[in-house]
């Protein structure tokens, strides 16, 4: 299966030297493209216009977290299938899942009994953060300007009373990698819409849903990683939550000196920084510390 991320990777390469190109941007190398995983939430005042507002919010949503400001962001469905890798388990690998440091948030049975884990997705939010780079310490962030497609799903509220918002994003790995397609659930909503509710019980029921899909599909998913952020805002400001999945090619810098992109499928998270000689980050802002 590593030959097999290797070849995605040797043909998911950018033309641009130090940035992520959009998948399909041209003249990328080949048919490969990389799946980075992003939960932010962005606020600001409510003082100007409910369209203005939301803009902001959304723009900040971007720049927080996983860095991908000033792109053409657009929207496509959410599936990373036989020519993707995913950032941070194919290619660079989280070094808590090299080393399986990650333990099962709950199992749940799949269609034909098996039972599937589902574990938390902060390593792989902090893979696509270490890639991109912050708002403050930019790495291999998309072009600015450039067309990314991504799969995503936000909301915006200016709230009437003190309310939650929230973001999920969810990513089930199929069994078989050469002939289906991983699949990516996303959510976002607020407590005012919605009521409110255990994040235990979002995750399940969005775990629930991607079982349901792989039946539908006769897709058999072997784990699933869930992961959500939240926020309280009150009835001054405007929150916008945002669950984001870009899919790049990486540019030529984001390979190590002396070796192949086809490597990163070789290589951990932490390796690859090293091979780079990137400097160290700030903790990824969530609750997952490395």
């Amino acid at each position: 299966m590593s030959e097999h991320f290797r070849e995605v990777a040797e043909n998911a390469i950018g033309p641009f030297p130090g940035n992520c190109a959009g998948y399909g941007n041209p003249p990328s190398s080949g048919w490969g493209y990389v799946a980075a995983l992003k939960l932010s939430i962005g606020t600001v005042a409510a003082d100007m216009d409910e369209g203005l507002e939301g803009i902001v919010s959304y723009d900040r949503a971007e720049c927080e977290d996983a860095y991908i400001g000033q792109i053409n962001m657009i929207t496509v469905s959410s599936f990373c299938g036989v020519n993707g890798a995913v950032w941070g388990y194919d290619l660079a690998r989280a070094d808590d899942l090299a080393q399986g440091r990650v333990a099962a948030k709950m199992v749940l049975p799949r269609h034909d009994g098996a039972e599937v884990p589902v574990l938390p997705m902060e390593p792989l939010l902090d893979a696509a953060y270490r890639l991109f780079g912050s708002r403050h310490e930019r790495r291999f962030a998309p072009l600015p300007g450039a067309m990314v497609v991504c799969a995503n799903k936000s909301q915006t509220i200016r709230p009437k009373a003190e309310t939650t918002i929230w973001c999920a994003l969810a990513l089930a790995i199929a069994e078989d990698r050469m002939t289906t397609a991983n699949l990516f659930i996303e959510d976002a909503s607020d407590t005012e819409s919605t009521g409110e509710a255990p994040l235990e019980d979002i995750e399940a029921n969005i775990a629930k849903s991607i079982l349901r899909c792989g039946a539908d599909q006769g897709v058999k998913y072997r784990e699933i990683f869930i992961g959500t952020k939240t926020l309280r805002i009150t009835p001054d400001m405007v929150g916008c939550a945002l669950a984001c999945v870009p899919y790049v090619a990486l540019p030529p810098a984001a390979i190590p000196p002396g070796r192949s992109a086809g490597d990163l499928a070789d290589m951990t998270l932490g390796e690859w920084e090293a091979a780079l000689n990137l400097p160290p980050m700030e903790p990824y802002p969530g609750r997952y510390r490395r």
